[in-house]
This record gives structure tokens, C-alpha cells and sequence, in this order.
């Protein structure tokens, strides 16, 4: 499925949620990691432009945030998509829109 780039350079943007690691198996704590092999977390952003807010949940590689990036940190949001999914589990069909990111770093 295609993926969308997201302008995010007129945005404000805040950590709303820690990094924690992206888990691709619960049974077996198997750690999600991208084409690259770089082991992958999540982090909820808030994103605020044009007087509307958004919570995005963004996996991003373990390498592409600093350590300490703690919530209300104010940041910039490097390489955004959008990319919608869709599966089916215990036989009921889900979809929905996955947000990744090459990068967060804190804004001065």
C-alpha cells in the first residue's frame, strides 16, 4: 500500500507519550525492527496546526530520537507518513492509518 508524506513544518509539536519499544510478538517479546533491521519504537506526538489538535502514534527507529525525549518536550518531527493498513483477526476485518518517522529531535 502507498504511503503519504505529512507537511508537518508549519506545526507545533509536542511528546505526548515516551518512546517504548514496538513489539511484534507479545507471546515471545519479539521487538518489531524496519527494513534495515533497527529495532523500532512508538512515541505519542501532539500535533497542533491551524487551530486543530491531533494525538499521532508514531513508530520510529530506536537510532532516531534522543535519549530523555520525556512528554511536553516540544520537537521536530522528520520524515512523517501516513500509510494505511488493513488485516483480519479472529475473523473480524480492522483497518486503520499507521504513522511512522525517520526522526524526532528536541527544538531548542
Amino acid at each position: 500500500m502507498p504511503s503519504f508524506k505529512i507537511d508537518v513544518s508549519t506545526a507545533v509539536v509536542f511528546v505526548a507519550t515516551a518512546p517504548e519499544p514496538k513489539v511484534k510478538n507479545f507471546a515471545t517479546g519479539e521487538r518489531t525492527v524496519n527494513a534495515e533491521g533497527k529495532p523500532m519504537s512508538t512515541v505519542g506526538l501532539l500535533v497542533s496546526d491551524e487551530g486543530e489538535g491531533n494525538l499521532l502514534k508514531v513508530t520510529i527507529p530506536e537510532n532516531g530520537y534522543p535519549e530523555g525525549l520525556a512528554p511536553g518536550m516540544p520537537v521536530k518531527v522528520i520524515g512523517l507518513k501516513a500509510k494505511d493498513w488493513e488485516n483480519e483477526f479472529n475473523g473480524q476485518k480492522r483497518h486503520g492509518i499507521a504513522f511512522s518517522a525517520v526522526a524526532i529531535t528536541p527544538v531548542a
